[in-house]
């Protein structure tokens, strides 16, 4: 009978030769009979478990018992074992043949040295990893047998252990909960592990002790299920706004212009760098504490010495030592004198630095906003958005609050409040409409693990109507409650704070609401100004538990208003000159809004802290990785 070719599967990544662990485990799962029993797979990923079961040696079989045997042939009807296997049971008959020939008490340095001769392999065992590769919630069983697999004799694959392995999908035994396995044939690669330095060798490590290890906490089940969802929330972004017409503009990150105006800024400068290669090699920490005239006075004194020597024929031993001391401090004194020219740049106050010297010529910002920047764009191609990083310099602790966030951002031409209140609130239900719809296992592992009522709340967010009320409604709906006492003291014109939207959204509304109509003191200088003379087209979408997730605003197309809130907010006209422009040239009415996509992550996962979902935190005294 023509043996059979092995059934090998076609990896569906094409640039890896590995089958993911959620494809194998989807396809074991489906309704029809699976596919996967029997072929032949390479597998990679991190042990996340492991577990080793050490085998009894074979018994040798007794030749009188079998006449197959003691003929020379192959038992009929017995299972195939492996040489390490025939090897051990063997082991008894050659300690037989030591003690013949190496006499049975007169020659024992003769017996010990033919027992040393022979190799004594480590007992088989099997080990039980549990693998994951970052695809799935679930992880795949993998086994592998040291007798077929002798490479991983005697070794020992703790959690971390990195595994690249070939073998085969099989049917697990009836009491098994996982409907399929890997029996392994081919070890390709192992990634060893340094068990007593690795971070995740402890179980359930918290997550405020995986922050320390940016690098390393993907491979809980936790953070890559967060990462899976995030990943999830990206696409949804483009694929909402490229189904409804938008394109998709890059915005820069550096900036000269302040569009919040409230936001404490990162400076981008290059004038308080660390001295150049050139100034180190000359030694900077001898400059320090010397004075520029100390060493002319010394060049002085040093070329004098060095033109007596010359005059006297002296030593020239001597002579080259006084020229080489009078060289270097002549590089000491153009250090010293670049230091003193760079004094000014050292100085704390903005108004004392020369930034006309510095890379952009001119105060440089890390972006707040990209806002302003893509109305130029919006201005010439309609619908628009961007999605980034924005930076804010608050030296707080905050669960909703870092340095670094990314902004969703979104400007239309030719529309107003009401239709950027609309669009909003239309991508914020996709949003809540597709984690639901496309990361089910991450949000069982959630429901399960992190938050029971997530799922719950996404599912009434997505499916629920939004309140919309004015900033004046808002207050006094506030003043009525008498049965909360806020620490801040409620008035007109004041900003409502944490803990007044969350009365309203938790306690009063118990839905997300949408408060409009701002105080124009609160908000940025671009917002356009109400009949009323007093507010702003300005709202903030907020959620229940998160707070504001998204806000936007209609922008002032009026030249004439938009130049009068630049002077009531005192801010540099020339920065401001390309962004009237807009204005001057073709203006047109304009609307957008930012939704804040980490708070977004925060809430489709139900955690509490923005920290855990954003891969590498950048917050105030830390910025690890």
């Amino acid at each position: 009978m023509e043996s059979q070719e092995p059934n090998v599967t076609k990896s569906p990544l094409m640039y890896s030769n590995r089958v993911p662990v959620k494809t194998i485990l989807e396809g074991s799962t489906s309704d029809a009979d699976t596919g996967f029993i029997g072929m032949t797979v390479v597998v990679g990923g991190w042990v996340r478990s492991s577990k080793e079961v050490r085998k009894e040696p074979v018994s040798p079989p007794s030749p009188s018992s079998s006449p197959q045997m003691a003929a020379g042939a192959a038992p009929l009807g017995t299972k195939d074992v492996s040489c390490v296997e025939i090897l051990q049971s063997r082991i008894p008959f050659f300690r037989t043949i030591i003690r013949v020939l190496g006499g049975s008490a007169s020659s024992p340095a003769v017996r010990q040295k033919l027992e040393s001769l022979i190799a004594k392999p480590p007992p088989p065992s099997t080990f039980f990893l549990q693998i994951n590769d970052g695809s799935s919630v679930s992880s795949l069983k993998v086994v592998i047998d040291s007798a077929i697999v002798p490479v991983l004799a005697g070794q020992i694959l703790p959690t971390g252990t990195c595994v690249l392995a070939q073998g085969v999908l099989e049917k697990p035994s009836a009491d098994e909960k996982q409907t399929i396995e890997l029996k392994v044939e081919k070890i390709l690669h192992v990634g060893t592990v340094e068990q007593d330095k690795y971070p995740l060798s402890r179980k359930r490590l918290p997550l405020d002790s995986l922050r320390d290890y940016p690098h390393i906490r993907p491979r809980t089940t936790t953070v890559a299920s967060v990462t899976r969802i995030r990943s999830s929330l990206d696409f949804a972004t483009h694929t909402f706004f490229q189904n409804h017409g938008f394109l998709h503009v890059q915005v820069p990150i550096i900036t000269t212009t302040d569009p919040e105006g409230f936001c404490e800024k990162f400076q981008v400068t290059t004038l308080l760098g660390e001295p150049s290669k050139k100034e180190a090699s000359i030694g900077v920490s001898d400059a320090d504490g010397v004075s520029l005239e100390t060493i002319k006075a010394a060049i002085k004194e040093k070329s004098s010495l060095v033109e007596q020597l010359e005059r006297t024929d002296s030593n020239r031993e001597v002579l080259a030592a006084a020229l080489q001391d009078l060289r270097k401090t002549n590089e000491l004194a153009k250090q010293v004198e670049t230091r003193e020219k760079s004094k000014p740049v050292t100085a704390v106050k903005p108004d004392l630095v020369n930034f006309n010297a510095d890379f952009f010529g001119q105060q440089s910002y890390l972006t707040v906003s990209g806002r302003l920047h893509l109305e130029s764009y919006a201005c010439a191609l309609g619908h628009v958005y961007s999605f980034g990083p924005r930076f804010q310099a608050k030296k707080i602790e905050s669960t909703k609050h870092v340095a670094e966030m990314w902004t969703v951002e979104a400007e239309m031409a030719f529309s107003q409040l009401e239709d950027a209140m609309k669009c909003a609130e239309d991508y914020f239900k996709f949003l809540c409409r597709w984690i639901l719809d496309k990361c089910s296992d991450d949000m069982e592992f959630i429901s399960k693990r992190i938050n029971k009522t997530v799922a719950h709340r996404l599912e009434y967010m997505a499916s629920s109507s939004y309140d919309k009320i004015s900033y004046k409604e808002s207050v006094e709906i506030l003043r009525k409650a008498t049965d909360k006492a806020f620490e801040t003291q409620l008035q007109w014109g004041v900003p409502l704070t944490d803990e007044h939207l969350s009365y309203l959204v938790d306690d009063h509304y118990k839905r997300p609401v949408i408060i409009y109509d701002y105080p124009k003191a609160v908000k940025p200088f671009y917002v356009r100004l109400n009949d009323d003379g007093k507010t702003v087209a300005a709202f903030e979408m907020v959620i229940p538990q998160i707070g504001t997730v998204v806000t936007g605003s209609q922008s002032e197309e009026r030249f004439d208003i938009l130049n009068t809130r630049i002077k009531e907010f005192d801010l540099s006209k020339d920065q401001y000159e390309w962004y009237l422009d807009l204005r001057r040239h073709g203006t047109v009415e304009h609307s957008g809004f930012s939704l804040g996509f980490d708070l977004m992550v925060l809430l489709s996962t139900g955690l509490t802290d923005v920290r855990d979902v954003i891969p590498f935190t950048r917050s105030h005294g830390k910025a690890n990785s």
